[in-house]
């Protein structure tokens, strides 16, 4: 009985025991159990160690024996393998030597780009053969086709008129002989682009070239190939075996080659007669390089097509003219944009191809996910709405009708469609009615009365959204109507992100900081010249401080008996003394209404034109940071910035029954950036005088527009530059009270009280401090 029942407890175990010990015996009968070393084997001609152990009359490191000479041995996993020699393990001490104590230490020399840096090159270069006589007409028109789609475009000629066409990167070689020009040309690349790019395109001014196809090209070869592409042509005469490329077509020259022919370019103008460059380039080519020109590489075929006299391109209806990556010849510019015209209708067709093709497939791929046909959002290649995670990541619609919209600017509920939201209003009903018509034809026609709601929002994961509530009349086939109201959505979605190309500058220029000082600002000129004197003189930062003191009529006439800037001349006179090297001028202006572009006009009358100016407020805490991003956002003849600055709230608000902290934090609580006051900026000198001289002429109309415009709304009515304004953390100010001069113009006295009104404190300390008076009130 008790056998039975033990029996019926270890049954279910016996398997697992079965199991268990078979593996064990299996993995016995596999190993040899032999014991590895942990090191490589003794050597004949070991050498001592720093220990003193290994050497040739010592003990050796692995006594020999049969573990160590077995190389079948099972091995630990930490073991080390027995064919590495010991050299591989040996450490090797590196002394240091300390730099010499009177020796300069070496500065390291970066390069200007960091692409220069590691290697990396562009992909395509495009050189325009052309003449004095064509620059002008046919370089012009190749110039307006070609330039706005490629990385580089320069234009090679002999000789050139005194003026060069605006835009067009001209290299002239001096001499109107072919052979020469070509020799110059291919010498220029060699000297100035062959570190740079990985194909090189030659192409003669009367040839249309279509750069998409070029590119793409160029994108599937590879960079390491010794290829001469174009069209093959025989050599005259026939004395030379192989063929060159006709330069009517163009021709492409990868780099390799180029290097290729480098060391022997200056052979090849000796040696070689011809009388057409493009022939001369071929012989020079096959001679040292043994290089053919080829028409196909691999599977992709260079296209071309000879275009005749009076041909249309609409009409034409060769398949080789479609597929052409180049047309010869073209003999006026007209034809050259007849030209442009079609071939970027054939791309702009092919671009819709293939976003349709890549939609199905989406919509194809989606179907199999988990959500099913729910994954693919609309529209289809579209990222989907913003969801966001907190209340105040709630993006904003925007109310709107054909004639307002109710989301100004300033703050105002309401205001008139104008400018491009008027444009863009107008285009968005005009596109919805034309998908309605596109989606209920022939059946329904349906014509807009008017649009009942709009609604629109900026989604920066998508782009721009709407919704329109349409107010419609329906007609049917049979003429019968009906007002409805249609809802449509839309999407106007961002297009793809581009790199915009910027001149180079440097963190080396000197920045002149301009403080305009009005009486009511004198107390706090002493905190400014600390913060400035802490972050500028102690560090001999490239800057020059200059003052500007603004007097009224009344207090310019007692200027003698009791001047009101006499402290801060004082605390000047101080730090000059204290910094022996550091000169603080100031200048003493006297006017009734200090607006900024009079005050400025003094300022810049005193500077060079290639001056770079700061204007600081006398509450604006200068820090280096700030210094070098000034002089990196600023570009002469390019773009001047508006720094918004973050603004401290009123620390009896914002730290209420507190003790404030002794410098002001970046955060939430302790400030907000002031986007209501424009008056830090950093401009060039010329920039500023170009501004200027093109607001004279509405000066000369309208005094009062000195008084009602600041230097920001000059910059962006006066001229073309890029005026950017972005926040700034490292530009503090402190809190103050602003006194808003009403005697400048309504917008911006507005702007400086609202600044004011909202650089008290936030929303919830103003209504933590409501709640306490309400409360001592009660009590």
């Amino acid at each position: 009985m008790r056998l039975s029942l033990v029996l019926s407890v270890l049954r279910p175990a016996g398997p697992v025991a079965i199991g268990v010990s078979l593996g064990f015996t299996l993995s016995l009968l596999s190993v040899t159990w032999v014991e590895e070393p942990c090191g490589p084997p003794p050597r004949s001609d070991a050498r001592p160690r720093p220990d003193g152990g290994g050497g040739g009359g010592g003990v050796p490191a692995f006594p020999p024996g049969p573990a160590n000479t077995n190389g079948n041995a099972a091995r630990r996993p930490n073991a080390v393998p027995a064919g590495l020699g010991a050299d591989s393990w040996e450490p090797r001490v590196v002394p240091y030597r300390p730099p010499s104590p009177g020796r300069a230490a070496k500065k390291a020399v970066r390069t200007r780009y960091i692409s220069t840096e590691l290697g990396m090159r562009q992909r395509l270069f495009v050189g325009v053969l052309t003449s004095k006589s064509t620059l002008n007409t046919l370089g012009v028109a190749v110039n307006r086709t070609l330039a706005h789609r490629l990385e580089r475009l320069v234009y090679f000629t002999g000789t050139r008129g005194r003026k060069v066409p605006h835009g067009m990167t001209v290299v002239t070689h001096s001499d109107e002989r072919p052979i020469w020009n070509m020799y110059q040309t291919i010498r220029y690349l060699l000297d100035h682009y062959v570190n740079d790019f990985d194909w090189f395109f030659l192409v003669q001014d009367d040839t249309y070239t279509e750069a998409h196809r070029i590119s793409r090209l160029v994108a599937h070869l590879s960079i390491d190939t010794h290829l001469y592409l174009g069209r093959p042509e025989e050599f005259i005469g026939g004395d030379t075996e192989g063929r060159y490329c006709y330069g009517g077509f163009g021709y492409l020259l990868s780099r390799s080659l180029l290097l290729l022919l480098q060391h022997h370019l200056e052979s090849c103008r000796n040696d070689i007669l011809s009388a057409r460059p493009d022939e001369w380039l071929g012989r020079c080519i096959i001679d040292y390089t043994g290089i053919n020109c080829a028409e196909e590489h691999e599977g992709l075929r260079y296209h071309y097509f000879e275009l005749g006299k009076n041909v249309d391109p609409e009409r034409e209806t060769d398949l080789r003219f479609q597929s052409a990556f180049t047309v010869h010849p073209v003999l006026d510019p007209l034809q050259m944009y007849r030209l442009h015209k079609y071939f970027a209708q054939v791309e702009l067709e092919r671009t819709y191809q293939e976003i349709q093709q890549l939609q199905l497939e989406i919509q194809n791929a989606s179907s199999l996910s988990a959500d099913g046909d729910h994954g693919a959002t609309w529209p289809i290649g579209i990222p989907p709405p913003f969801q966001p995670k907190t209340r105040f990541e709630v993006l904003r619609w925007d109310y709107f009708t054909e004639e307002q919209v109710y989301a100004c600017v300033d703050g105002s509920p309401k205001c008139e469609l104008r400018g491009a939201d008027l444009a863009d209003v107008a285009d968005v009903v005009a596109t919805a009615m034309e998908e309605l018509n596109r989606k209920y034809q022939p059946v329904l026609h349906v014509r807009k009365q008017q649009l009942v709601n709009g609604y629109r929002r900026f989604d920066p994961t998508r782009g721009m959204e709407y919704t329109l509530d349409l107010q419609v009349e329906v007609v049917t086939q049979k003429g019968h109507s009906r007002s409805v109201t249609k809802r449509v959505h839309l999407v106007r979605p961002l297009s793809e992100v581009e790199i915009i190309p910027m001149p180079y500058v440097t963190e080396a220029s000197r920045i002149n900081v301009i403080l305009p000082l009005t009486a009511h600002d004198r107390d706090h000129a002493a905190r400014f010249l600390e913060a400035y004197a802490a972050a500028a003189f102690e560090s001999s930062e490239n800057a020059v401080l200059t003052f500007l003191f603004i007097y009224d009529p009344f207090e310019a006439q007692q200027v003698t008996q009791n001047d009101i800037f006499a402290s801060v001349k004082a605390q000047i006179t101080e730090y000059e003394h204290k910094y022996a090297e550091v000169k603080i001028p100031w200048i003493s202006v006297k006017t009734d209404a200090p607006s900024q572009i009079k005050v400025m006009d003094i300022i810049s009358k005193k500077h060079p034109v290639d001056t770079l100016f700061f204007v600081a407020g006398v509450g604006t805490e200068v820090t280096v940071d700030f210094l070098n991003r000034c002089r990196m956002n600023t570009i002469n003849n390019w773009q001047v910035f508006f720094p918004i600055h973050f603004q401290g709230y009123n620390p009896a608000i914002a730290y209420h029954n507190q003790v404030p902290p002794p410098a002001l934090d970046l955060l939430r609580d302790a400030g907000r950036f002031d986007r209501d006051v424009f008056h830090e900026a950093c401009f060039y000198n010329a920039d500023y005088m170009a501004a200027r001289t093109r607001m004279a002429g509405d000066v000369q109309e309208n005094e009062d527009i000195l008084e009602t415009l600041d230097i920001y709304d000059m910059f962006i009515k006066y001229s073309n530059l890029h005026v950017f304004r972005a926040v700034e953390p490292a530009l503090l100010q402190r809190y103050r009270h602003q006194a808003c001069n009403p005697r400048l113009s309504e917008e911006i006295y507005h702007r400086c009280m609202q600044s004011s009104l909202e650089g008290v404190g936030s929303r919830s300390q103003l209504a933590m401090v409501l709640f306490e008076q309400e409360q001592g009130n009660s009590t």
